[in-house]
C-alpha cells in the first residue's frame, strides 16, 4: 500500500467547512478554494472568457461567501457558492458588454435558448422574468436526470457541448441532439401552458 503523498491534502465535509465560517475561521476560505476553486473559476471562465476577470470573480466569491456566512447557513455548499460566482459573474459580463460584445459560451448558450423562446418578439416582452424563470424550473424537473445535467450544465453554468459530453460519456452529436429535445419540449411545455413563445 502506497504511502500518501504530503502535498496531498484531505478535503474536508462542507458541514465542516460551513462550521469553519461559523467559527470565523480563515481557514475556511482556504478549504474553499481547495475543494472548489477549480468549480469557481471554470464558472466565471465560461461566462467571462478572460483569465484574470475570472480570478477576479472567483476572490470575489470568497469574499461574498466569508461576509454572508454567518448569518447565512447553506443548505448545499457546492450549490451555494456556484450561484454566488455565477451572480458575480454575469454581473461583470453585463457590465465589459456596456461597450463591447465579448464572445462567451454564456453568449452562444443564451442565443440558443432564446432563439426557443422568442421567434419574433423579445421573451421579456413575452413574459414577466418570474414567471418564465418558475415554468422552466417545473419544466426541467419534468425531465430524466441526464436531461436536466444536460440543461442545467447548458444553461446555468454555461458548459459547452464537449464538456457536458465528456461528463456524461455521450458523443457531442448526441448532447446536440438531447438539447434540440429539450427545447422543444420546453416550447411544447409552454405553449400548453398558455404561453405564447412564436
Amino acid at each position: 500500500m502506497k504511502a500518501r503523498s504530503k502535498t496531498q491534502h484531505e478535503l474536508l465535509a462542507d458541514e465542516r467547512i460551513i462550521e469553519l465560517y461559523w467559527s470565523r475561521e480563515e481557514s475556511a476560505i482556504t478549504e474553499t478554494d481547495r475543494k472548489y476553486g477549480q468549480l469557481l473559476y471554470q464558472i466565471a471562465h465560461r461566462i467571462l472568457n478572460d483569465r484574470l476577470d475570472s480570478e477576479e470573480c472567483q476572490n470575489d466569491t470568497y469574499l461574498k461567501v466569508w461576509n454572508t456566512v454567518p448569518p447565512t447557513r447553506p443548505t448545499v455548499l457546492r450549490s451555494f457558492l456556484a450561484k454566488i460566482s455565477r451572480n458575480l459573474a454575469l454581473n461583470r459580463y453585463k457590465e465589459k458588454n456596456r461597450q463591447k460584445r465579448v464572445p462567451s459560451e454564456l453568449t452562444v448558450a443564451f442565443e440558443d435558448l432564446e432563439n426557443t423562446l422568442q421567434g419574433g418578439e423579445s421573451a421579456e416582452r413575452e413574459l414577466a422574468a418570474a414567471e418564465l424563470g418558475v415554468m422552466i424550473n417545473d419544466y426541467v424537473h419534468t425531465l430524466a436526470l441526464r436531461g436536466q445535467y444536460v440543461f442545467v450544465g447548458r444553461y446555468y453554468f454555461a458548459e459547452s457541448v464537449e464538456e457536458i459530453a465528456k461528463a456524461l460519456q455521450m458523443t457531442k452529436s448526441n448532447v446536440y441532439k438531447q438539447l434540440e429535445e429539450i427545447k422543444k419540449g420546453l416550447k411544447q411545455y409552454l405553449e400548453e401552458r398558455g404561453e405564447r413563445v412564436e
